[in-house]
């Protein structure tokens, strides 16, 4: 039997010949998102291009600005603060010894110390090294051995002005620093005042030398102050965080006097 397509009609293509090509689409590239992200970074550095443009003169000035102070700090560090720091270490040295002999002494060495708060020898003592080379590690460390000098001779005064101008993040002298104005104050029957110091020695920086040391003399003014309760409590601290230290040898004694 013949058979006849109707004029106009095309017979579909066998599916072995399709290509594949009638599920491409064409996708317009300013819809994608990648597109959009690369748009966005176009505008912004355009943005800031014109940002620069505009205001070239100023940046130039920023940074010239930075230039020039990092310069001058380098500067200043190298041939002012490095040599100031160099004399202050030179003139230190002398006022130390006199301070550490007068420390080993055995004897009242009120005149040892005063050469080491005014100087001898042709050098400087530790107060006007304090003065003169002020902003200085050893312009700083001098206010703590003149603190120290005048505490033991007596002058609690000038040893709590000197001992608060000392600043130091050592673990030991910081506390140390503490505690003394804390014994100056003590000293002129300051029994809150001193309290108060003692407190912050031990606070400064926990280890187990100077922690129970200002815990234990905080804790016996107030016992002696009659506040028991508050006491006790320190006590009870040491024993419990520090009893390798020698103020917990007979801490057992002193809890029982506070209960």
């Amino acid at each position: 039997m013949a058979t006849y397509n109707k004029r106009g009609y095309k017979a579909p293509k066998p599916e072995e010949e399709k290509t594949g090509n009638e599920f491409e689409e064409v996708v317009d590239v300013s819809d994608s998102t990648t597109a959009e992200v690369f748009n966005a970074l176009d505008e912004s550095a355009s943005k800031t291009e014109d940002f620069v443009a505009k205001n070239q003169k100023i940046i130039l000035a920023v940074v010239a600005a930075i230039a020039i102070g990092t310069v001058g700090y380098l500067l200043f560090n190298r041939f002012v603060t490095e040599p100031k720091e160099n004399k202050a270490n030179n003139e230190i040295f002398q006022a130390q010894q006199y301070f550490q002999q007068a420390t080993d002494s055995s004897e009242k060495s009120d005149s040892l110390y005063n050469l080491a708060l005014n100087g001898g020898e042709g050098k400087l003592g530790f107060v006007k090294i304090a003065e003169q080379y002020s902003g200085t590690d050893a312009g700083n460390l001098s206010n703590y051995y003149a603190g120290m000098s005048y505490l033991n001779i007596g002058d609690f005064k000038n040893a709590i002005s000197y001992l608060e101008n000392f600043k130091s993040k050592d673990a030991v002298l910081q506390p140390l620093a503490l505690g003394a104005i804390g014994d100056a104050f003590s000293e002129t029957n300051k029994v809150d005042d001193a309290i108060s110091f003692y407190k912050k020695a031990a606070a400064a920086s926990e280890n187990d030398f100077t922690t129970p040391r200002f815990l234990m003399k905080a804790a016996q003014l107030q016992l002696e102050a009659g506040k028991k309760s508050e006491a006790h409590k320190l006590f009870v601290e040491i024993k419990e965080k520090y009893e390798t230290s020698k103020e917990a040898m007979n801490i057992d004694a002193l809890i029982a006097m506070t209960e």
